[in-house]
């Protein structure tokens, strides 16, 4: 199962050329990345693992690479062809933590989303692309505030448009905020 997870403002932003804006402010958020990904291949691009000194604990940690890109440093490995690397990973959790543009490359294939759902603008240049369409919101654990920031934490799992499949399978854990989309409203 290929799951994203990142936080975002209320424009789908992610960051900005400095970085992301609220990082370090809001340590809940932190220590639910860390919770959920635990369990689960962490893939990133080259930007997100250039702000990483050290690969995540406990987990396998892949950088989407080019050809001639400088050898990674210990504890993590290089993906050359993302096709064939969620191939081979299709029996296990992969956890996409960005940045924008592997986003943008891999949300079409994701089952879930995880997001935390931060209140505001934070003037971010660089965004989750639009999900509304191809998801739903299945599931929110309440809201926070934190250093003056306001968030919630959101897992959206993907419409099946399918009649006979079941979008709520599995349901994790937390206050289910809308159900998904029936055979009945699509035909």
């Amino acid at each position: 199962m290929i799951r994203l997870i990142a936080a975002i403002d209320e424009q789908r932003g992610l960051a900005d050329a400095k970085g992301i804006p609220w990082q370090g402010r809001i340590p809940t958020d932190s220590d639910y990345f860390r919770n959920q990904t635990t369990d689960g291949t962490i893939v990133m691009g080259f930007r997100t693992y250039e702000e990483f000194e050290h690969p995540l604990h406990d987990r396998q940690n892949f950088v989407l690479a080019r050809a001639g890109t400088p050898p990674l440093r210990p504890g993590f490995g290089a993906i050359l062809d993302l096709g064939q690397f969620f191939y081979v990973h299709a029996q296990k959790t992969v956890w996409v933590i960005g940045g924008a543009g592997l986003f943008a490359q891999t949300i079409s294939r994701a089952e879930e989303l995880y997001i935390t759902q931060l209140n505001g603008d934070f003037h971010c240049t660089k965004f989750l692309p639009e999900y509304g369409d191809d998801f739903f919101l299945g599931s929110g654990l309440g809201s926070h505030l934190e250093n003056g920031i306001s968030f919630r934490f959101e897992i959206w799992r993907r419409k099946h448009h399918s009649c006979g499949s079941s979008d709520r399978e599995g349901d994790l854990s937390g206050e289910v905020l809308e159900d998904a989309p029936s055979c009945a409203a699509s035909a």
